[in-house]
């Protein structure tokens, strides 16, 4: 948003954006595919039990691992993290205007809530935009917060959100012990009681979540090649069981802390490029000198265990969880310091393009990708390519994007679904040609 003569309120210019957090944002972006073609091409079992499809040898297990390592968690981190800082920036500009933010951000965050509604039950369950739209509310809260109180909360936060998964961890541990003992009461001949009997009742609903049989895959494979109608009705499925499950008890705490820790970045100076040097190369070594390594231990510790959500759960989950971190950290600062470098400039000119239309390639991922793999009107090619091929359809669009996004720009002032979203969010149709 910008202050036009007159002071009123207005989107902001493309003189005004800040050239390395578009750069940022739209180095993110691409990396975030790196992950969520696996959920758009594979059963969404291979979230925790990644052996179960997709291949697992050669190189698809070396798909794997860069992915683990440099990708999983990382991207999501640095996108989140943005975009806590993206209402630091609208703050500021609404201050120099000398006019109120709520009503506007507001609206905007209802638009994001819708556009993420039905992206996630008519296209795609992986949604993030709902996750967004629901932490937004929260984080405006806190925009004139000082950068230690935001970190703290921030901190806090994902702290909470570690705790909360660590509970339910040893929460299932439990019911898995105690089912155990049920099931050899059952084999001696024994009578459960009720409570004993709905308990591995749960117990057996749970499992099949957690690690589910060749059949149940099947049948999601199935579901996804079929017919409009059998796509979304899995899709419902599991986008329900997202916002129900997933958003409260894990996505939702992790990412409010990631935003919480992006307004104090934003509001440093870190996010614009204002640090020194000297502070951008000492995240780089700590990020990749400290948080790789514990991402990698994470990804062992996890194996060995078989991929047992529960082991993963109370510890297995914990490294990556904020490991990620400090590699999403010194991603950011390695491109902060090209930028500021001028080095691969050209390069980094089409990031920047990528994320200004972040929204529009987000839903661009989504349409190609449900086409290929996706039945009823798409090609149905669900659960039949491994990783690496994969990796390979992931460059293939990447290079798209950075081609196709800067010639957009060449001819429009905003990509098609920022257009529309700021057009929505002021009731007043936005000027889209150059």
């Amino acid at each position: 948003m910008t202050q036009a003569q007159s002071g009123s309120f207005v989107p902001v210019s493309g003189t005004e954006r800040v050239s390395i957090v578009d750069i940022l944002r739209g180095f993110a972006l691409l990396g975030i595919l790196a992950i969520n073609i696996d959920f758009f091409a594979l059963p969404s079992s291979i979230m925790f039990a990644p052996s179960l499809a997709g291949g697992f040898t050669g190189l698809d297990l070396l798909t794997w691992k860069v992915d683990s390592m440099l990708f999983f968690e990382k991207m999501m981190a640095i996108f989140s993290m943005l975009f806590g800082g993206g209402l630091i920036l609208m703050m500021e500009r609404a201050e120099k205007a000398g006019r109120k933010l709520g009503g506007i951000y507001y609206r905007r965050l209802f638009w994001l809530l819708l556009f993420g509604l039905i992206h996630a039950y008519f296209f795609w369950y992986g949604d993030i935009l709902v996750s967004y739209a629901i932490c937004g509310l929260v984080i405006f809260l806190f925009r004139k917060r000082g950068v230690k109180t935001l970190i703290i909360l921030g901190i806090v936060v994902l702290l909470l959100g570690a705790g909360i998964q660590a509970g339910g961890g040893f929460g299932m541990g439990q019911l898995r012990k105690y089912a155990a003992i049920f099931e050899e009461k059952q084999e001696a001949g024994e009578t459960l009681t009720t409570g004993e009997t709905e308990m591995l009742g749960q117990w057996n609903e749970m499992k099949s979540f957690m690690r589910p049989d060749e059949e149940t895959i099947a049948k999601d494979i199935a579901a996804y090649q079929g017919s409009l109608a059998q796509v979304h009705e899995k899709r419902v499925e599991e986008s329900l069981m997202m916002h129900l499950q997933a958003l409260p008890f894990m996505m939702f705490w992790r990412i409010l802390g990631l935003m919480l820790l992006g307004m104090a970045l934003m509001k440093s100076g870190f996010f614009k490029g204002e640090k020194s040097n000297k502070t951008y190369i000492a995240w780089i070594i700590a990020g990749y000198g400290i948080g790789l390594p514990v991402v990698y231990l994470g990804m062992e510790t996890i194996a060995a265990s078989g991929f047992d959500f529960i082991a993963r759960m109370k510890v297995g989950g914990h490294y990556n969880y904020f490991g990620s971190i400090l590699v999403a950290l010194a991603h950011a600062s390695t491109i902060i310091l090209l930028y500021k470098s001028r080095i691969l400039m050209g390069f980094l000119k089409r990031l920047e393009a990528v994320g200004r239309m972040a929204l529009s390639n987000y839903f661009l991922d989504t349409l190609i990708c449900t086409t290929i793999f996706f039945g009823g009107l798409g090609f149905g090619l669900f659960g039949t390519m491994n990783r690496f091929s994969l990796a390979g359809i992931v460059v293939v669009i990447w290079i798209l994007q950075l081609i196709v996004s800067p010639i957009w720009l060449k001819h429009f002032r905003f990509g098609p679904f920022e257009w529309c979203w700021r057009s929505l969010t002021y009731w007043n149709r936005q000027p889209m040609k150059r």
